[in-house]
């Protein structure tokens, strides 16, 4: 094996991973549909539901797509027909929901909010009540990272029963790396990827649904590649994915979940937390300040102001770290310039201490802080 350099993401996904994540797709070539790799896919299946919480009533689905893939097939696959879905929507990834119901003639009510702002919880029911009759289900981003907020979780999956609606999560970066449990949370459909917090490799979606609830989709006749419910049937039972799935993703998410349970749920959540706090004090030091207030905050990732300088430029900034190994991104929330700092994946305290060495060495050598 080649010497791999460790390169320090703090872009909100895909993650940096460990060697032997990497290594565990160096593996014999191997048909897709040999028992040997059915009983891979249905350990990662299963061990996925572990993490949810989700064994009593929760089932996996599997795909081959990115994060967004996983979210247009929840869509697609559980509105019915004659029903419209209440989207909520703080953030670029609400807005892809939205999109998404466009595309495949969705109906969508609409709850949005000004992109970083939180849930107004009052305000919210009053409009799901409003809009009972016409929707079937809710829809939201657990943690939006295009601006770093954290939305309720379990206060608007629990809302959304009280009113006899279904809920869709995007869990996309909180899944793994904070406290979901689909059960105790109420969570009907949870939807997340294979390159955040579990710290694979992109290219592997998953839908962790309410088994009932999936079963009740079988009437709904939209999509193809995507349905939920179909996947789900095929790999039940022939133990295999239903269309070509990424072979050697699948072996490093293998890893990468035997390396989750080495590290233990409780312990991630606390190591990422423990960057998190690292940052923002050093962050808040230099004289920088957050988009979003820090009690919505769900400690993965933060946005931060650009600083009032004449001398600062981000993609300057981005070169400058990128070439000594960090990687950072750009933040997304309309007119409002923002860069973003994520502390997901095998990074630890340490390289968040040399990040921010760094970060500040390119901000005196610029002249941008005193």
């Amino acid at each position: 094996m080649k010497t791999v350099t460790r390169n320090i993401l703090l872009n909100p996904g895909p993650a940096t991973t460990t060697d032997t994540v990497k290594n565990a797709m160096v593996v014999p070539d191997i048909c897709p549909r040999e028992l040997e790799f059915g009983e891979l896919t249905l350990s990662v299946r299963d061990d996925l539901i572990k993490i949810a919480h989700g064994e009593k009533n929760h089932t996996c689905v599997l795909l081959t797509s990115s994060g967004t893939g996983g979210v247009e097939a929840c869509l697609t696959s559980v509105i019915p027909m004659d029903k419209k879905v209440f989207i909520i929507n703080n953030g670029a990834y609400g807005e892809r929901m939205q999109a998404i119901c466009d595309a495949y003639g969705i109906g969508h009510i609409d709850y949005n909010i000004p992109a970083g702002q939180p849930v107004d919880m009052i305000e919210l029911e009053s409009l799901i009540k409003t809009h009972q009759t016409q929707v079937s289900h809710v829809a939201f981003i657990h943690h939006e990272t295009t601006v770093g907020i954290l939305n309720p979780l379990k206060e608007i999956c629990e809302l959304s029963h009280n009113y006899k609606l279904e809920n869709i999560v995007d869990a996309m970066s909180s899944f793994a790396g904070m406290d979901i449990d689909v059960e105790r949370d109420q969570v009907d459909y949870l939807v997340s990827s294979s390159n955040k917090c579990i710290q694979g490799m992109a290219g592997i979606s998953f839908v962790i649904a309410r088994l009932k609830n999936l079963q009740g989709t079988n009437r709904i006749k939209r999509n193809f590649y995507f349905n939920l419910l179909t996947n789900y049937e095929y790999l039940n039972k022939n133990k295999q994915f239903l269309f070509t799935p990424p072979v050697q993703t699948l072996y490093a998410l293998r890893q990468a979940i035997n390396e989750y349970f080495a590290e233990g749920g409780a312990n991630r959540v606390t190591r990422y937390a423990s960057m998190y706090e690292i940052m923002k004090k050093r962050v808040k030091e230099l004289g920088f300040k957050f988009l979003v207030e820090e009690r919505h905050h769900a400690k993965l990732l933060t946005a931060i102001l650009d600083p009032i300088s004449s001398n600062y430029s981000f993609n300057e900034m981005h070169d400058y770290l990128f070439e000594r190994g960090f990687t950072i991104y750009p933040g997304k929330v309309g007119s409002i310039n923002t860069f973003r700092l994520s502390n997901i994946g095998e990074i630890y305290p340490a390289d968040i201490e040399n990040f921010l060495k760094v970060f500040e060495e390119y901000l005196r050598v610029k002249k941008i802080i005193d």
